[in-house]
């Protein structure tokens, strides 16, 4: 099959979260298959000095957006058989320090340079000479493409153009902007309507994809579900409703050639699950690293990302102040807002025997403390898939989750089914759920049988991109009516 992917950012060449590991990864797992891929991304700035092979594609591009026309050049670069990145080179809009935003705001012109981002992958789709079968847009900044395909196969002799599936990695960010922006698609103005891409009198791009695309998928299955209802449809769920027949939720993958424990990096002591006790000397230099004492005895919980609301960072401060009567320690890899940073970092100076935080980004600390810890916490508010629980269960560490989304799809609770228990749940949304929850894991660590249970479970558990690649294939089939 012919598929040509739309993503704004994509892992190694862009990246601000799980879109460019899901992008970068799924569009090599496509290749394995046997499929031709494309993948179309900005090129942004770095990604030239970094990727020196790159080789311009004779495919010049006059595009027009609004009262004005935009002329880029497409550049390509070919990581592995059968799959080619189409890097958008407009140094006007991608040639800056970060992605989208600056000083945490967004660049005011966003619509403009993602508008024209969509419009350029659906002429690549249209156009290339290998000729796509689908289009898979993903999140709002490829979203309009959807809408632009769909618009090119209302036209004369053009019904037989790629088919698309737009896959929603956060429905929290829909990509909403004035309504003036909408010229700059130059469609017709019939699609600005409560059925099409207006939103509260206001431009939607991701609403323009869910209203238009052939088939729509989310990264889990559970929030496929969530999603139609009004506590995490973000005012589009009633849409959703009305388009739950072509809606799938298909659980995104790991990169097992990055996060496995026997061949990781990033530790100084590979493991397996015949080889467990390889984890207790990375859990010495975990906690080394973080200046705790080198304790075998006690439990260590850990957590990497975001210090925001989605992310569960107000019951996660009030539940550390419960947690600094147990015997445990806790370390911590983020950032997020400034006041969420100065509370957290605030608690772990008070406890500094228990707590340590580090703000920032740091890989090769992410990789060591998905191994060294003995429990992982992740207690968010909502989570369309959620990557970090998955890297737990293949190194050995037994998340924390709150039962929604992703986290619900990918652990699996004692109660729930007793033999293939890898992890722990809790489902209120507070602080007092999730101390009962690291109340289970204190139990659990002092029953040796049952946690090398969990941890066997979860070590042998397959999030492969390759089972995700599966899962679309058949989709892909389905929406085409084409074979492999």
């Amino acid at each position: 099959m012919r598929i040509l992917l739309a993503s704004s950012e994509a892992h190694p060449y862009s990246k601000t979260g799980g879109l460019a590991d899901m992008a970068g990864a799924f569009s090599k797992a496509l290749a394995r298959k046997g499929c031709q891929v494309g993948l179309v991304t900005p090129l942004y700035a770095g990604v030239r000095e970094r990727f020196r092979q790159l080789r311009r594609l004779d495919f010049p591009l006059d595009i027009p957006l609004g009262m004005q026309r935009v002329r880029a050049e497409i550049w390509t670069l070919d990581p592995m058989p059968g799959l080619t990145i189409y890097f958008i080179d407009e140094p006007g809009f991608y040639q800056r320090a970060t992605l989208y935003q600056k000083d945490g705001q967004d660049y005011p012109d966003n619509a403009e340079r993602f508008i024209f981002f969509s419009k350029v992958a659906a002429e690549l789709a249209l156009h290339l000479p290998w000729r796509p079968e689908i289009l898979h847009a993903h999140d709002w900044q490829a979203a309009f493409s959807v809408l632009f395909l769909h618009h090119t196969r209302r036209l004369a002799g053009w019904a037989t153009a790629p088919r698309t599936c737009l896959t929603i990695h956060n429905l929290a960010y829909q990509g909403v902007f004035p309504p003036s922006q909408y010229a700059l698609t130059n469609l017709p103005w019939d699609y600005f309507s409560h059925d099409g891409v207006e939103f509260y009198g206001r431009l939607n791009c991701l609403k323009a994809g869910i209203a238009f695309a052939d088939v729509i998928t989310t990264v889990s299955p559970r929030y496929a579900r969530e999603i139609t209802t009004e506590e995490f449809g973000a005012g589009l769920h009633g849409l959703l409703l009305q388009r739950n027949r072509v809606l799938k939720g298909i659980l995104n993958g790991v990169d097992y050639t990055e996060w496995d424990p026997g061949s990781d990096p990033f530790i100084r002591h590979n493991f397996a699950l015949d080889s467990l006790a390889h984890k207790v000397r990375n859990k010495a230099d975990l906690q080394a690293e973080f200046g705790l004492a080198q304790r075998p005895d006690v439990p260590l919980f850990g957590n990497i990302g975001r210090m925001v609301e989605q992310k569960g960072v107000d019951i996660l401060h009030a539940a550390l102040n419960e947690m600094a009567a147990y015997d445990l320690q806790f370390v911590l890899l983020g950032s997020g807002a400034p006041e969420a940073q100065r509370i957290l970092q605030t608690v772990a100076a008070r406890h500094p025997e228990k707590f340590a935080i580090r703000i920032g980004f740091d890989e090769g600390l992410s990789h060591r403390i998905e191994a060294g810890c003995d429990f992982f916490i992740m207690p968010s508010r909502f989570e369309p898939c959620g990557l970090n629980q998955m890297y737990s269960l293949r190194y050995g560490t037994i998340p924390i989750v709150r039962a929604v989304g992703g986290l619900s799809d990918s652990v699996v609770d004692l109660r729930e089914d007793a033999a293939l228990a890898n992890g722990i749940k809790f489902y209120q949304y507070d602080s007092a759920a999730l101390v009962k929850g690291v109340r289970k894991a204190l139990a659990l660590y002092e029953n040796a049988r049952l946690l090398s249970h969990f941890r066997k479970n979860g070590m042998l558990a397959d999030f492969s991109w390759d089972r995700t690649a599966e899962e679309y294939l058949k989709l892909y089939e389905q929406s085409t009516g084409r074979r492999k």
